[in-house]
C-alpha cells in the first residue's frame, strides 16, 4: 500500500512541481558542466585513447601528451631488445600553418600514421579505407568537426606550410580545442614539415607487448635506471589519466568545476528547502490533526523526508533525460562532451543530496504543527 507521503505527492504534484524543476535544473547544470569539462579533457588525450598501444615512451616525467619534448629516435633500438615487445612505432606530431580556400590562415596539428600492416597510431579512429586513401602522396584526413572551419569537402584542397594537399576523407573523434587535427601518411607529413625529414628525435614511441596483461611488468623492465633518465615509460591508461589530470588540476579547470558544483548545490538546497517549508506551512492544519490523533513528530518528519526523496527521484529523471538529449545534440554538432558512468553516479548522489538536505532544512516548520493550532 502506498505511503501517506507518496499519496500526498501524487495527489498534489502541482504543488511539488517548482521543487522538482529546481532539483532537475540544478542537477542538469552540474552534469552539463561535467560533460563539457570532461569532453575538453578527453580531447587532450585523444591521441592516446585513439591509438592501439600498450605503452607510451616519452620525455621524462611529461605531464601531458602535448607538454612533452622530443626524445632520441634511437631509443627504439633499446625497446625492441625486450623479448615481450612485438612492435615499436614512432609518433610523429608537429604543427603547421594552413591556408583555407578563401586564403584565410589557421593552425593545424600534423599527425603522421602508417598506412599498411598493423599500425598503432590512431588505430581506433581510422578505417582501413582511410589508411589506403592516405597512401597517395599529398593526401590528408580532416576531422568532421573542422569541415566548416576549414571550408573543405572531400576532394577539396588546402595549402599547409605552403604545400598543396588534397582532402580525401573526414575522421570522427579527433575534435580538439583550438588547432585542427590533420592526419596524413608518414611520407606526406614529412613533406609538409621539413624538420621531420631527417629527424633524429621523435615525440613519442608507441610499444605493443605480446601480452597486454603484462604491460605494467614490461613498463617497469623498460624504465631506465640510474640518476640520468633519457625517457619515461607509461601504460596507455596511465598516460591518458596523467594528461587529463594535468589539465584538471594544474590549469585551474578543476577549481571552476568544483565552484560550479558548490553553487548548484547551495542554490538547489535553498530553493527546494523554501518550497518544502511553504508546503509544510500550507499543510499545518492537516499535520496538526495528525498530531492530535497521536502521530508522533518523528513520523511527520519521515513524511517530509520521503516527500523530499520523491522530489529527488523525479528531479533526477528530468536531469538524466535532458542530459541524454543534450549529449546527442552536442554529438551531432561536434561539441566535445564526455559522460562516463561515474559522472552519472555522482550526479545521482548530487541530486538526491539536494532533495534530502532540503527536507532536513524544511523540518523546522514542523514545530508549528501543534494540535492547538486547530483552535485558532
Amino acid at each position: 500500500m502506498p505511503s501517506l507521503a507518496l499519496l500526498t505527492f501524487l495527489r498534489e504534484w502541482k504543488r511539488f512541481a517548482p521543487a522538482i524543476c529546481t532539483v532537475g535544473f540544478a542537477g542538469l547544470l552540474v552534469l552539463a558542466q561535467c560533460m563539457l569539462m570532461l569532453g575538453v579533457f578527453r580531447s587532450f588525450a585523444v591521441y592516446i585513447d585513439g591509438s592501439d598501444a600498450d605503452l607510451w615512451v616519452g620525455y621524462p616525467d611529461a605531464q601531458s601528451v602535448e607538454e612533452g619534448r622530443n626524445i632520441p629516435l634511437k631509443t627504439e633500438v633499446f625497446l625492441r631488445q625486450h623479448p615481450e615487445v612485438t612492435a615499436v612505432e614512432p609518433f610523429f606530431w608537429s604543427e603547421g600553418d594552413v591556408r583555407r580556400p578563401d586564403n584565410s590562415p589557421a593552425e593545424v596539428a600534423l599527425i603522421g600514421v602508417e598506412t599498411r600492416g598493423r599500425p598503432m597510431v590512431l588505430q581506433r579512429l581510422l578505417t582501413e579505407e582511410q589508411r589506403r586513401a592516405l597512401e597517395e602522396p599529398g593526401t590528408i584526413l580532416v576531422d568532421e568537426s573542422q569541415r566548416e572551419n576549414l571550408g573543405v569537402d572531400v576532394g577539396g584542397a588546402l595549402a599547409i606550410n605552403g604545400r598543396r594537399v588534397r582532402v580525401v576523407g573526414f575522421t570522427r573523434g579527433l575534435a580538439s580545442i583550438g588547432e585542427a587535427n590533420v592526419v596524413g601518411s608518414l611520407l606526406t607529413v614529412r613533406e609538409l614539415d621539413a624538420s621531420l625529414r631527417a629527424a633524429e628525435e621523435v615525440g613519442y614511441l608507441l610499444v605493443r607487448v605480446r601480452d597486454p596483461a603484462r604491460a605494467e611488468i614490461v613498463r617497469d623492465a623498460l624504465a631506465p635506471s640510474g640518476r640520468i633518465r633519457a625517457y619515461s615509460v607509461w601504460t596507455a591508461r596511465e598516460f591518458s589519466n596523467r594528461t587529463q589530470l594535468y589539465w584538471l588540476l594544474e590549469t585551474g579547470m578543476g577549481l571552476v568545476l568544483s565552484f560550479g558544483g558548490i553553487i548548484g548545490l547551495g542554490i538547489g538546497i535553498v530553493i527546494v528547502g523554501q518550497t518544502l517549508r511553504g508546503l509544510i506551512r500550507a499543510s499545518l492544519p492537516e499535520l496538526a490533526t495528525l498530531r492530535a490523533l497521536g502521530v508522533p513528530i518523528r513520523s511527520l518528519r519521515m513524511i517530509v523526508l520521503e516527500q523530499s526523496f520523491w522530489i529527488g527521484v523525479v528531479g533526477l529523471a528530468i536531469t538524466l533525460g535532458c542530459a541524454y538529449g543534450l549529449e546527442r545534440l552536442a554529438s551531432s554538432a561536434h561539441i566535445l562532451v564526455s559522460a562516463p558512468f561515474w559522472v552519472y553516479a555522482g550526479t545521482t548522489v548530487f541530486v538526491m543530496s539536494i532533495a534530502l538536505f532540503s527536507g532536513l532544512f524544511a523540518m523546522r516548520a514542523l514545530r508549528q504543527a501543534e494540535p492547538a493550532d486547530l483552535m485558532r
